[in-house]
């Protein structure tokens, strides 16, 4: 298999037979192995049935049938470990995606890159509720992930499965899905492509998706930053919560013995020792989650490396190395 396409579908029947013939009308032409993964991540509509109807007249569809709503990071998930391509495309069911731009995405990805995400430079969608907060969201995903995106929000991408297996995806990680890849040493790349106004249904997402993004995106910086070195982070916050600590209180002794004054009703002894038992706890956090660190990698035996090639000189006629170029 050289091509899967995997598509999380929440209430959807509407727009499915018509995101089944866009996908097979921009696929079938370029002549390669494929799937369509459609994962129904729990709709309570007909997207369940018509998956069924489908696959009697699609041989080239997996439809996969979650038991209840786990959200789209979820289905996501469960579409890369049921795909087999070598390359992984996806995008969103609602048709405001445009299958059309699957081969755009296939060839920028054979230039070089792991990674190729769309950008929908003219996108179809209320200015104020869904415009503007994207275009801030980018812009601090951005700033903070050090990977320069213009629409981290469009799910239309297409990834080398080397780079897919090397995600674990929990929560809600699905938006950064490329700063993820950058994490593990992936090239990226950008594309401008299509997008419709939605046709049918609405949208699943509100506003308090704004706040969801912000605790997603502090736990990819911390991942970004400190994953395989926690104690960096723990540990010095804890070591400078103890010296300031120590620092104050060994002022107030030397106070009370120098001065005589009475130390034990000062707001400042308070904070003082406030100070020590906290970075006492950041620094044992520390610990801990150095040892978390550890049975995570070795556990699995997922090495803190990512190597991209490897490569090796060719034997000559006399068994030995040809000699490297000058």
């Amino acid at each position: 298999m050289e091509l899967s396409v995997v598509v999380p579908l929440y209430n959807e029947e509407a727009s499915l037979t018509e995101l089944v013939e866009k996908l097979l009308a921009a696929i079938r032409p370029l002549g390669l192995p494929f799937e369509l993964v459609l994962v129904d991540d729990g709709s309570r509509d007909g997207t369940a049935r018509v998956l069924s109807d489908l696959q009697t007249s699609v041989p080239e569809l997996v439809a996969v049938l979650l038991r209840r709503n786990y959200g789209q990071t979820a289905a996501m998930a469960a579409g890369f470990d049921v795909s087999h391509g070598a390359v992984i495309i996806t995008l969103d069911g609602d048709l405001q995606n445009d299958p059309a731009d699957i081969p755009l995405l296939l060839e920028t990805l054979g230039e070089g890159y792991d990674l190729v995400s769309g950008w929908r430079h003219q996108r179809q969608d209320a200015a104020l509720s869904r415009l503007l907060p994207s275009r801030l969201a980018n812009q601090l995903i951005a700033a903070v992930t050090g990977v320069r995106l213009h629409d981290y929000g469009c799910s239309l991408k297409a990834y080398r499965r080397e780079v897919v297996e090397d995600l674990n995806l929990y929560g809600e990680l699905h938006r950064f899905l490329p700063a993820l890849a950058f994490i593990e040493g992936a090239r990226i790349g950008e594309v401008k492509v299509r997008h419709h106004a939605r046709r049918h249904g609405s949208s699943n997402y509100g506003i308090d998706r704004t706040f969801r993004v912000l605790m997603d995106l502090l736990t990819v910086w911390f991942m970004k930053r400190f994953l395989t070195r926690p104690m960096h982070v723990f540990g010095l916050g804890g070591l400078l919560a103890m010296a300031a600590g120590l620092l104050v209180l060994l002022w107030l002794v030397g106070e009370k013995l120098v001065l005589g004054t009475d130390i034990g009703d000062r707001p400042l002894l308070l904070a003082a020792l406030i100070g020590l038992l906290a970075g006492v706890q950041l620094f044992c956090f520390g610990l801990l989650a150095e040892l978390q660190m550890r049975t995570y990698h070795e556990s699995q035996g997922r090495p803190i490396y990512r190597v991209r090639a490897t490569l090796r000189g060719k034997p000559t006629a006399s068994g030995g190395r040809d000699a490297a170029p000058g």
